[in-house]
């Protein structure tokens, strides 16, 4: 086991002074442990894609981060958390608002009866906010609210990581909340249906690492894909070929927009609206997953501080100066692992003007943000903009995700990375050797 301290890579004067947490890359592992450790997160936790094309995925070192930074991120995200869901419940009775963040008709439709039919129950509400260190302190890029991913390399990459480091513990074990939240809302040994999109891995890795602590814990689960359910009076039934019969609960990792292309057959307006059959995460977290969400603030009564000071303005793509100034970027209202983040100086031409033709045809479907300059971290494989996404399960916070990248733009490429948090019992000494502080 390796001693946190002894051999770290430091860029303390890259840090504000009026944000300098205690934040460092630890020394990477030997070749041959991270091979081994690689191995099991392939053959033993379902981490199907440990790369992209030729490069690896997987950092071969953590990310250590102070306790009481730790807790300051904690504490944001819970806040942050508080204020959506408040403003979520708001919007729901608003449906002029939810036609402007952008979400598609026949999702406004379902929504709209909520009123008349009640929110469909809720299995868990599991929210990602991501987290930057800027020039200006800590700033978030976007919630992940629908489906936010990461469980694998949050849970059991991260514990394995850990092992190798003394002094520092993983932030928390986000699958093992989820699974109890689940599972409690399944009756602790239900019947539960894991649904995914065909030809998705990543979507069928997470399901798949799900169903094993599900499992494990004496729940049944079935891997599905919203088609084989059939809904009666508001209650879920699971037809396929390997089961028939009433399910307990349902974890969709199915994106909502998605949904909303489905026959009405299908009943996929259950997810929103009527639906009896407690579903994680319900449909209408696509409301605050809309990048369109602060286009309605300054319409409701919801007050939501940290929104504010944490997210960089944003604005409707026709107010906002994107067309000449490179301080802004753009982003789809329902992007996803950060596929339409366009920022004119990163691309080509002819990327930039399919791009600006696209916003100007449909601008109700984009939105403009100001950037930030995030602050490079100093790592075994040179500066690294590093990225923490903090889970909430059902208000919450329950781990982190950590991407690191050396561009501008945290996307499908980015290299995942183990967060570790000082122990408290090593918190007196504060690990002056291993520690910017």
């Amino acid at each position: 086991m390796q001693n946190i301290a002894s051999e770290v890579f430091k860029d303390s004067d890259c840090l504000p002074e009026a944000a300098r947490p205690v934040w460092m890359a630890g020394a990477p592992l030997p070749m041959d442990a991270f091979n081994a450790l690689r191995r099991r997160a392939l053959l033993e936790h379902c981490k199907w894609d440990p790369q992209v094309g030729d490069v690896g995925t997987l950092a071969s070192f953590p990310l250590i981060m102070g306790r009481e930074t730790w807790k300051t991120l904690a504490s944001l995200a819970e806040a942050l958390g508080y204020e959506t869901l408040a403003a979520e419940q708001e919007i729901l009775q608003r449906p002029d608002l939810m036609k402007r963040i952008g979400l598609p008709r026949r999702i406004c439709k379902a929504l709209q009866k909520v009123p008349e039919s009640g929110l469909t129950a809720e299995a868990a509400r599991v929210m990602r906010y991501d987290f930057h260190l800027t020039t200006e302190g800590w700033r978030i890029s976007e919630l992940n609210s629908d489906v936010p991913g990461g469980f694998t390399e949050a849970s059991s990459y991260t514990q394995m990581m850990a092992a190798h480091y003394a002094g520092a513990l993983p932030a928390g074990d986000p699958v093992a909340d989820w699974c109890g939240a689940v599972s409690k809302a399944a009756g602790g040994d239900g019947t539960i249906a894991l649904l995914t999109a065909s030809g998705f891995m990543e979507d069928h890795q997470i399901m798949a690492y799900l169903a094993r602590h599900l499992n494990a814990s004496g729940c049944t689960t079935h891997l599905a894909n919203p088609q084989q359910l059939e809904w009666s009076d508001g209650f879920a039934s699971l037809n396929s070929a390997w089961h028939s019969g009433r399910i307990d609960a349902i974890v969709r990792f199915y994106q909502g927009e998605w949904l909303a292309k489905l026959p009405e057959t299908c009943g996929w307006h259950y997810f929103f609206a009527g639906g009896k059959t407690p579903v994680g995460n319900p449909g209408c977290a696509i409301i605050s997953e809309s990048k369109r969400f602060p286009l309605v603030w300054d319409d409701l009564e919801t007050r939501l501080p940290t929104w504010r000071r944490l997210l960089p303005e944003t604005r409707d793509p026709r107010d906002a100066p994107w067309q000449t100034d490179d301080g802004w970027l753009l982003k789809s209202a329902l992007c996803n692992t950060g596929d339409t983040v366009s920022i004119r100086s990163a691309l080509s031409d002819k990327a930039w003007r399919a791009v600006s033709r696209e916003v100007r045809w449909w601008p109700k479907q984009w939105v403009a943000q100001r950037r930030f300059q995030s602050v490079a971290l100093m790592t075994p494989i040179g500066p690294m903009h590093p990225c923490v996404g903090v889970y909430t399960i059902n208000g919450r916070v329950a781990g982190a995700y950590t991407r690191i990248t050396a561009g501008s733009v945290i996307d499908f490429a980015a290299i995942d990375i183990a967060l570790l948090v000082e122990d408290a019992a090593c918190a007196e000494s504060k690990l002056s050797e291993g520690f910017n502080e």
